[in-house]
Parts: C-alpha cells; structure tokens; sequence
C-alpha cells in the first residue's frame, strides 16, 4: 500500500513532526492529525473560549477533508481531547452539528494538557 500526504492551505501547518493527513492508497483511509483551534493565518489560537477553538478545529478538520476530496459524511472515527471534561456539552454540541446523520464512532477524553494551551484538539479517520 502506498500512503500520500495530504496538506490543505486552509488548515494550520503543523507545529511538529507530523504531516495534516495522512492517505492509506490501498485502503482508501484517510488518518487525520489532531487539529486545535489554530488560525490558519496567525498560527495562534483563536480567541473567545473552548466554543470558538472547537468551531476553529472544526473547520480546520473540514479544511483537510476537502482537500483529500471529501467531506464529514465520510469520517469514520473521531477522538475528542479536552483541557477540561466540563467542557464536553459544549464541545459536543458543534462536532454533533457536523454530522446530521449516521455520526462516526468517537472517544472524548479529558488530558492533562494540550500543545499551545488549547483547550480541545479533535482528530479523525475517514474512509475515501
């Protein structure tokens, strides 16, 4: 199997060693890395709280999606890390509204810190 990587202009570069995405050719799966709320412009997390992170990360994930040539309907697994567990109702509600039907499988956890002082990074699998 061969693997591409995909890199979406309209995403935030990654800040580490780590590629946005990544391709499984043969399986047709495509493995996303965990994205904050980064403004793709700035590379700084966007402001007014842990809703406005995960709207960010939200768009930063479709960003990639698109660029792969897909969309939300084709995720398959997502993982949800929080800063916080108390802010899960809050995050909950703006991933849910990405997928009106037939929802992936996910896990949320709460950690004990995340890259940039973000308070939520959400990671997901999708099948092409």
């Amino acid at each position: 199997m061969k693997k591409s990587i995909i890199a979406a202009e309209a995403a935030p570069k990654a800040i580490g060693a780590y590629s946005q995405a990544v391709m499984v050719e043969g399986a047709r799966l495509l493995f996303i890395s965990g994205q904050l709320g980064l403004d793709p412009a700035t590379m700084n997390l966007v402001g007014g709280g842990v809703a406005a992170e995960a709207t960010q990360a939200m768009k930063n994930l479709g960003a990639i999606l698109r660029q792969a040539g897909c969309d939300f309907g084709a995720v398959v697994k997502a993982t949800i890390y929080l800063a916080d567990i108390g802010d899960f109702a809050a995050v909950n509600d703006i991933y849910a509204s990405h997928f009106q039907s037939q929802p992936p499988a996910r896990a949320a956890f709460a950690v004990a810190a995340l890259p940039k002082g973000a308070r939520v990074e959400i990671e997901a699998i999708a099948a092409l």
